[in-house]
């Protein structure tokens, strides 16, 4: 039996006002529920826009987004219901916190969404605890590190529990301890069945963490399938300015001098490999 889709996009073309290029150029793309997805391309590829019309931010020009096999209602209730299930963490969380307080910010979601208050409140103070952000909660969210707005802009989306999450570069510009924590707090995440859509330049973490890995290039998809059948492909890596995995490498190296025998799939990650020598 096929896993079920949950978010759909099929030949989506969207056109930023202004520009004589369209950013996305007949996109289709279908997501299952559950799954992991790294998606990859060069700066300017599309990624950022794709990811805002899934989440209603951009309507397409032509084409449609589906969520759970239904096309996406841009009427303001039809939106709200989706935000609340499709949930987006931007590239620089600056732009998505603006309340005075994290406990605020982290609020606003939930009670836009219509939950009375006093069940807000117990969601809210959940979510803070277990994104560890007591210690900082009563903070204004302009005063927080790079690391602490990235938890707090994750928290603002887990607090309305919903089915997708996408992150876009989510551990850009954070140093090793706070990528680090925030790729934890991904597969935390994806552990307990959310869809995980990420954007990453990183294809070693893509590698080993997807379970899909999408190429775009000029607003269009050129492959979307496993990092095996993904990674293995130098030819349609290299036109997304990519290079195969480390791992491979290393793991061509090892057969030649006969340390390892070839086997017919690649390790995805370091770990996999140790564990075959």
């Amino acid at each position: 039996m096929m896993s079920e889709i949950i978010i759909e996009a099929r030949n989506v073309f969207f056109t930023y006002d202004g520009d004589e290029k369209a950013s996305l150029q007949g996109v289709n793309i279908a997501i299952k529920k559950g799954n992991k997805v790294a998606f990859m391309g060069a700066n300017g590829s599309g990624k950022s826009t794709f990811f805002l019309c899934l989440n209603g931010v951009h309507k397409p020009d032509a084409g449609s987004i589906f969520y759970r096999g239904k096309p996406v209602d841009y009427s303001k209730a039809g939106l709200k219901k989706l935000r609340g299930r499709v949930g987006i963490v931007f590239q620089d969380p600056d732009n998505q916190l603006f309340s005075a307080s994290v406990t605020q910010e982290i609020s606003f979601g939930i009670l836009n969404m219509g939950v009375p208050e006093n069940e807000a409140k117990v969601e809210v103070e959940r979510v803070i605890e277990r994104m560890e952000i007591t210690p900082f909660k009563d903070r204004p969210t302009y005063a927080l590190s790079g690391g602490q707005k990235k938890q707090v802009s994750i928290a603002d989306i887990l607090v309305m529990h919903p089915e997708v999450i996408i992150l876009d570069e989510p551990t850009g510009a954070l140093d090793p301890k706070h990528t680090k924590l925030v790729n934890d707090w991904i597969d935390r995440l994806s552990s307990e069945g959310i869809t995980i859509l990420q954007a990453t330049h990183d294809i070693d973490y893509a590698c080993a963490w997807a379970d899909e890995i999408v190429l775009m290039k000029d607003g269009k998809v050129l492959k979307q399938g496993t990092p095996q059948e993904i990674c293995a492909d130098k030819e349609i890596l290299a036109l997304t300015n990519l290079e195969e995995p480390t791992v491979y490498r290393i793991y061509r190296k090892l057969c030649e001098k006969g340390i390892l025998k070839p086997e017919g799939t690649m390790p995805e990650s370091l770990q996999k490999l140790i564990d075959m020598l």
